[in-house]
């Protein structure tokens, strides 16, 4: 079973009726800005749990990410957890919602998100390594070598030392 994917517009009229909106984003995505209504629900959390809440007992659910795209790559799963209700994927996500000029709750006193934290991060880190290797000394150039190293052990593990260093920042505590 696929999950059909609709338009803003169909999914206002949704939940007009009573569908249930569920953002399968990561909890500081979802703390920093959301749809009004939506449920969290992270993608990680509903591979082991399964649906909850007020989606459960929902006859229409309709799932998004940030972009479409995580939730385009979870529609098997998606669709397994929604046998005997009927399920949509948002089409464009959150980023899609608000080119349709619908309103979102946005808390600027939240941190960005982590990924786009380390994205800031090795961006900078790189970029400082490349221009001190020029200008100062070619041991700098080592710099760049251990951000690379760190993301591509990160891209091939999973696991994101620069991402849980991150976490205990002072601005990433509740």
């Amino acid at each position: 079973m696929t999950i059909q994917t609709i338009c803003v517009n169909e999914v206002c009229e949704k939940l007009k009726q009573g569908a249930i909106l569920v953002d399968i984003r990561q909890p500081d995505e979802y703390l920093r800005e959301h749809i009004e209504g939506a449920e969290l629900h992270p993608l990680s959390q509903l591979e082991k749990e399964g649906l909850t809440g007020h989606a459960v007992n929902a006859n229409v659910v309709i799932f998004h990410c940030r972009s479409g795209r995580r939730t385009q790559q979870a529609s098997e799963l998606l669709a397994a957890l929604t046998t005997g209700k009927e399920a949509f994927i948002l089409e464009g996500g959150l980023e899609g919602w608000k080119a349709n000029n619908q309103p979102t709750r946005l808390n600027r006193s939240q941190p960005l998100e982590i990924m786009r934290q380390v994205q800031i991060a090795a961006g900078s880190l790189t970029l400082m390594g490349a221009v001190l290797g020029w200008l100062v000394s070619p041991v700098f150039y080592g710099l760049c070598a251990f951000v690379g190293a760190g993301l591509l052990l990160a891209g091939a593990t999973g696991f994101c030392g620069m991402a849980r260093l991150l976490a205990l920042m002072p601005w990433n505590r509740p």
